[in-house]
């Protein structure tokens, strides 16, 4: 194995490039994306961004939102390349959400264009592209592309300049889009190349979704080390661990409960023996599954991380501390700063809970479109931060131990995080409400060894004129990911002394 050359991290840190600069950064004749019929070498990977740039430039103004909505393929991973390049705004969709949802990205971030599968596109109705919005086939852009032929240099761009805005779930309901600039992401792939030693050498096999700021950096820092991503999108557990061993792949990221899934197959050999490094977020490792995986996985590193979309990444435990502290969340990566507070913004003493506040070049630039719920978690950071400026402001709350290694407590807000998704109660609420089967609802997350939490919706209904229909209709406007577990059907509700719904009392009598 061969450790990437570091350079100076303050000198990166203060010279961030544009993000379509990370096409520019492999060796040209090394591989750097696998795809299912063929591979693209970086310099291949160079010249692809650059036509599909072009492409955008023809038919877009500067600063456009382009969106994607599509399984992972040629075009979902050269996008944040190539529009960046082009001086335009990447809005990945998950391929996994549903027209409803879709609808409200497109609306919200005012996207130019849609680009996704044929059969996405299908299933859209009339009202859900918001005029002024183009959409194409992701085969025919790529068509387009080349048949253009007109391909854009790596670019000058201001590395402050908004690059991608990541839609994640708020607690208000509907998701909300994260403003990420270039040296948002520039950075980001910098730092974790740079605490993972990621290499020329190194393979990684991309199974997590490109909409998320964890499944991007996939592609991001294995193309800064000059690696190569075999994107996948797998049907069962066990095509994970086959690909491993068909591909050499020496780094796997994965949250919870794949890991749960992975270590109930069976490894091939050349999968065990290729891994370099896997790493955890989107949730916390147990102590059990951690011995499951070292069961498995003798000699690969182990990198427990924690991060949140607004800042993209916080912290890692370094590997030879999984052992030894195996709940820790560890320390701050490259280029963030971590600190703990109190309510009156004092840095808390070791072993006292406070608020994880994230400071740093990392932090993102607050909710599209949304001054209001960005003055809530994007505040000014803490008199003791050495980089002041801008902070965000977790609501997660955290306790230092005297060694410096940090400890997760509980979340403030009632986010929902099941398979490593970060889930709003309201909308699943708004979505069964919408349906006019039910006259209330309350959506809980309840403890689950191998979701992390699943959803349970309460509801106030006629159960029986409603708990088919109930289901098929929620099928029918969210993804998988959000479909209740169990639905309790109940004559009243619990109120608290102010009349509202106790989400408390349902919560522990749903747990008990």
């Amino acid at each position: 194995m061969h450790a990437m050359v570091k350079a100076d991290l303050s000198e990166l840190e203060a010279n961030p490039k544009p993000l379509d600069h990370l096409a520019e950064t492999g060796p040209r004749d090394a591989p750097a994306l696998v795809l299912k019929d063929r591979t693209l070498s970086h310099g291949e990977l160079s010249e692809r961004v650059g036509l599909l740039a072009g492409w955008l430039a023809k038919r877009l103004e500067t600063g456009a939102r382009v969106a994607s909505w599509a399984a992972k393929g040629e075009l979902t991973c050269l996008l944040p390349l190539a529009a960046a390049r082009a001086g335009m705004v990447h809005v990945p969709i998950n391929p996994l959400v549903k027209r409803a949802q879709v609808s409200h990205i497109l609306a919200d971030s005012e996207a130019s264009l849609l680009i996704a599968t044929a059969s996405r596109l299908n299933s859209l109705e009339d009202g859900d592209i918001p005029s002024g919005c183009a959409a194409i086939d992701e085969l025919k852009c790529l068509v387009e592309a080349e048949r253009l032929d007109v391909s854009l240099p790596a670019s000058t761009r201001n590395p402050e300049e908004l690059a991608a805005i990541l839609y994640t779930s708020g607690s208000t309901g509907k998701p909300k889009g994260v403003m990420l600039s270039h040296a948002n992401l520039w950075l980001g792939a910098v730092s974790v190349a740079h605490y993972l030693d990621l290499a020329a050498d190194d393979v990684t096999l991309a199974v997590l979704p490109l909409s998320f700021d964890y499944g991007q950096n996939q592609l991001l820092s294995t193309w800064y080390a000059g690696g190569s991503a075999v994107p996948l999108d797998y049907l069962f557990p066990r095509d994970v661990a086959r690909a491993c061993a068909k591909r050499g792949v020496t780094t796997l990221a994965a949250v919870p409960p794949l890991w749960v899934q992975l270590t109930e197959v069976e490894w091939p050999e050349e999968a065990v023996t290729s891994l370099r490094r896997v790493t955890n977020s989107g949730g916390a490792l147990t102590v059990e599954l951690i011995s499951d995986l070292r069961s498995i996985l003798p000699e690969t590193r182990i990198f427990p991380m924690y991060g949140l979309t607004e800042a993209f990444r916080s912290t890692f435990l370094d590997p030879e501390l999984v052992t030894e502290h195996p709940t820790s969340m560890g320390t701050a990566i490259p280029f963030a700063e971590i600190l703990i507070v109190d309510d009156g913004g004092e840095i808390c003493a070791p072993g006292v809970e406070g608020e994880l506040v994230h400071c740093g070049p990392l932090v993102a630039q607050g909710y599209w479109n949304d001054p209001a719920r960005t003055a809530e978690r994007f505040r000014p950071a803490p008199a003791a931060s050495r980089y002041g400026g801008m902070a965000v402001w977790s609501g997660d709350r955290v306790m230092r131990d005297k060694d410096g290694l940090l400890y997760f407590v509980g979340r403030r807000d009632a986010m929902i995080k099941s398979s490593g998704n970060r889930i709003s109660p309201q909308e699943i609420e708004s979505a069964a409400l919408a349906t006019g089967l039910v006259a209330e609802a309350v959506a809980l997350g309840v403890a689950d060894e191998r979701l992390g939490q699943a959803i349970h919706l309460v509801v106030r209904g006629d159960s029986l004129a409603g708990a088919d229909a109930l289901k098929k209709e929620l099928a029918r406007e969210l993804p998988n990911f959000m479909q209740p577990q169990v639905i309790h059907w109940r004559e009243d509700m619990p109120l608290n002394p102010n009349g509202k719904i106790d989400r408390t009392a349902l919560a522990q009598e749903i747990a008990a």
